[in-house]
């Protein structure tokens, strides 16, 4: 029979990995629910090669375009924001693979929840948003959470057969990005292009220019405290330019844990898909042979403030993650658009969690509020 799954933002770079797996494993995986926001020419392709029972597209422009594609292929086809939530939460599945982009994707989250279904979670965005809500609703309607995320998955698989009592401390590792090594008083003139080029990953921009400012390493904290329900101060940072070393997990007696790879993202994917076995992948292979050294280093919180932001968000708690997450988000496509230095970034973001009228419990609609607030604030940011 298989597993049946949905994956939501299936045109994108998780989607893309994800539907490669799930070809892979086509004896293992049914795909029976795809989503994209407007890449209809890649969606159709999609779903004339996978069958799913239906697609949600949200640009109802493109829509109209891929109903027309569809109409006799016996594929529902439906629009808008509310198609993409009911797909979301469909119980005719086993798992929800999210794999949508920014704060767009914490709803469907919350929806694949409050269905009972389980979620293989890439978009962290949900748990920095909402991860006190969504944690209670998956106790309340029994969802696990499976992490799709390289760090967070390396955690997971090193948990295996642990008690977190014995857990020392969470190691994240991360490469340090495309300016590592550059001085930070050059950092006001990097452009998009420059910071779109990242030396280890292949992403989707907006988690490429958040790893260029090491937002997405503060926000992969955030998550791992929601993930693995540990203190703030058992959460580490490691930079690890090689991304060899996924994360690594420090026993209360003093051994170390670490989960190794290739820095492919099909790996992550196909073990929350698959989990809890590691079936045979043809994906590229680690030779430790071919590696050269292993370096190590302490995060730098001056160079890169956004890392030192999301630690204060996380200890205030309350809506501080939230707000942090919406202004950076807004902040970052302001830099794409070439509107904003990349060194404004961290400033609009402290300055408006300064600003945000911070709540210390938060509803889906306080959040959803809270998101209009900080896109207007990003946006009259000069």
């Amino acid at each position: 029979m298989g597993k049946n799954i949905s994956i939501l933002g299936s045109t994108g770079s998780i989607g893309v990995n994800a539907l490669l797996v799930s070809k892979h494993l086509s004896d293992e995986i049914n795909v029976q629910y795809l989503s994209a926001y407007k890449n209809g020419k890649k969606l159709i392709e999609q779903a004339l090669t996978f069958r799913p029972k239906a697609v949600a597209v949200v640009d109802l422009e493109t829509a109209k375009r891929v109903q027309e594609a569809l109409k006799n292929e016996s594929i529902e086809v439906l629009a808008g924001r509310e198609g993409l939530l009911e797909i979301a939460g469909k119980t005719d599945v086993d798992l929800v693979l999210n794999g949508l982009v920014g704060t767009s994707g914490m709803e469907p989250t919350i929806k694949a929840a409050q269905a009972g279904v389980d979620i293989a979670l890439s978009n962290k965005e949900s748990l920095v948003m909402a991860g006190e809500l969504i944690t209670r609703l998956c106790k309340k309607y029994g969802a696990t959470i499976f992490p799709v995320d390289s760090e967070h998955s390396a955690i997971w698989q090193c948990l295996v057969g642990e008690e977190m009592t014995d857990v020392r401390r969470l190691i994240l590792t991360g490469s340090g990005g495309p300016f590592r090594t550059r001085d930070k008083e050059t950092f006001s003139t990097i452009n998009p292009k420059e910071a779109l080029n990242h030396p280890n990953w292949e992403m989707g921009s907006k988690i490429t220019i958040d790893s260029a400012t090491m937002m997405n390493k503060g926000l992969e904290v955030i998550e791992a405290y929601w993930l693995f329900h540990t203190h703030v101060d058992q959460i580490d940072i490691v930079i690890h330019p090689q991304s060899i070393i996924h994360s690594m997990v420090e026993m209360r007696d003093g051994s170390v844990k670490a989960q190794l790879g290739v820095p492919d993202m099909k790996v992550p994917i196909q073990y929350a898909l698959t989990y809890p076995r590691h079936i045979e992948a043809s994906w590229e292979r680690l030779d430790l042979t071919q590696c050269g050294d292993l370096t190590f280093q302490p995060p730098d919180f001056e160079k890169f403030p956004c890392m030192k932001l999301a630690f204060d968000a996380l200890e205030k708690g309350g809506t501080a993650p939230a707000i942090l997450n919406i202004l950076n988000e807004y902040a970052v496509y302001k830099f794409l658009d070439n509107e904003i230095r990349f060194t404004d970034i961290p400033k609009i973001i402290e300055k408006g969690m300064a600003d945000h009228a911070w709540k210390k419990e938060a509803s889906l609609e306080d959040l959803l509020t809270l998101e209009q607030w900080g896109k207007t604030y990003v946006s009259h940011f000069k």
